[in-house]
């Protein structure tokens, strides 16, 4: 997918000049994020592999198919609001995450070489409230 601006969407889509109020803020891109992952709760979605342990400008530039970061460069709405591509590096930058709350999200080591959506959900909402992480992975278990 390429980056397209407001006015470029404008032209083949319906807009609506309230969806900026609706990802202004970090939580509110996050939510959102967790809501979109939440559509296809059993989506198998591709971990990254060691996030952790890759040198600062590869783990910038890490992405992979199908990832969680990519379900969330597919919604028109990030991306006419500046969500560039589906790498790591932009995602850190898009919801202002450390590389500790993504590496929660997106990493193999927690899940192996692929997660449902579901999962990836309760990670994102966890980095919203990082005192209610473990509340969040009990609702998306017990709840699903």
């Amino acid at each position: 997918m390429k980056h397209q601006t407001l006015e470029q969407i404008n032209a083949v889509a319906d807009v609506h000049a309230e969806a900026p109020d609706l990802i202004a803020s970090r939580g509110q891109r996050l939510e959102r994020w967790a809501q979109l992952l939440e559509r296809n709760p059993d989506l198998r979605l591709t971990a990254l592999a060691g996030t952790e342990y890759a040198s600062p400008d590869v783990r910038e530039r890490m992405r992979t198919d199908g990832s969680a970061i990519s379900v969330a460069f597919a919604d028109t709405v990030f991306r006419a609001h500046g969500l560039r591509d589906d790498t790591y590096g932009e995602a850190r930058r898009f919801f202002e995450m450390s590389d500790w709350q993504l590496h929660e999200v997106v990493c193999h080591c927690h899940v192996g070489a692929n997660m449902p959506a579901r999962w990836a959900a309760s990670r994102v909402r966890a980095a919203i409230s990082p005192g209610a992480g473990i509340l969040a992975w009990l609702r998306a278990v017990f709840m699903h």
